[in-house]
């Protein structure tokens, strides 16, 4: 299991890469991908990833991201109502054969996956974003992976005993402090290619700390979900890992985190 799970971790990081550093509409139609299978996982817990509750989160998702490209809609709110109103068609006219619980879960599923992870497009299209897009990666997977290593060897209080019995305190504390070291090395080998002060450092470090707290967050929620639908992982996809809801659940959440606070402080 670990070698596999190894294999397919260098695999991921493989192509992530690639697609990031090539960008553009590569990269815009891989996380577009990628969040229509996320979104059927999503989906397929709540039993909707093959109806017309399903197939319109799919449109929705896909609507989505060619306006992310194309930009013919510029007040968002309108997608918002149309996807609402739009749903609301299919549960009334289908009435008695949804419940309304599937169509808010149809309604969430395109915001928390397609729009969350078009922030990892939207962030490398910023001025320096081939740089500063890497937080979001170092913020979930540096900070799950340090927060483990810390867990393991000083771990004794329960963060949250009844969702995650494995996760401590003090593994929390050892991923944001570890995924705000990580930045800090990571700025400063590429100080000179972002135009970074010593100053800039600090805040980049700073802004990782609060997307690696974050990100734990995010995987909590997705493994709360699992729970209350008794599932083990949300597919198969990735060997060793699980679906893309599995090994995406902290980066859905890091990356409008990362966006924002860059776009705000730097």
């Amino acid at each position: 299991m670990f070698r596999t799970r190894l294999l397919s971790g260098i695999v991921l990081v493989a192509l992530a890469l690639l697609l990031i550093i090539t960008g553009n509409d590569i990269l815009l139609v891989s996380i577009g991908a990628i969040s229509l299978i996320g979104l059927f996982e999503l989906y397929r817990v709540f039993h909707i990833e093959k109806n017309v509750l399903g197939f319109t989160g799919y449109i929705a998702t896909v609507l989505y991201y060619l306006n992310l490209r194309f930009h013919v809609v510029t007040d968002f709110r309108l997608f918002v109502i149309v996807f609402l109103i739009v749903l609301l068609m299919c549960y009334v006219f289908g009435y008695p054969r949804f419940h309304a619980k599937e169509v808010l879960a149809s309604f969430f599923g395109v915001f928390y996956v397609s729009m969350m992870l078009s922030y990892i497009y939207e962030t490398r299209m910023m001025e320096h974003g081939l740089y500063i897009v890497w937080l979001v990666f170092l913020c979930s997977w540096g900070c799950d992976t340090c927060a483990y290593c810390v867990g393991v060897l000083f771990g004794k209080h329960k963060m949250a005993p009844k969702l995650s019995p494995k996760k401590s305190v003090e593994g929390a504390v050892g991923g944001v402090l570890g995924a705000m070291l990580l930045t800090a090395l990571y700025s400063y080998i590429f100080a000179s290619n972002m135009n970074l002060e010593v100053e800039q450092i600090v805040v980049l470090s700073l802004i990782s700390g609060v997307g690696a707290f974050i990100s734990m967050i995010g995987d909590l929620a997705a493994s709360a979900i699992k729970r209350n639908y008794e599932i083990k992982d949300y597919g198969t996809l990735i060997p060793g890992h699980g679906g893309i809801m599995d090994r995406f659940d902290s980066v859905i959440i890091t990356a409008p985190i990362i966006y924002y606070l860059a776009a705000t402080f730097m």
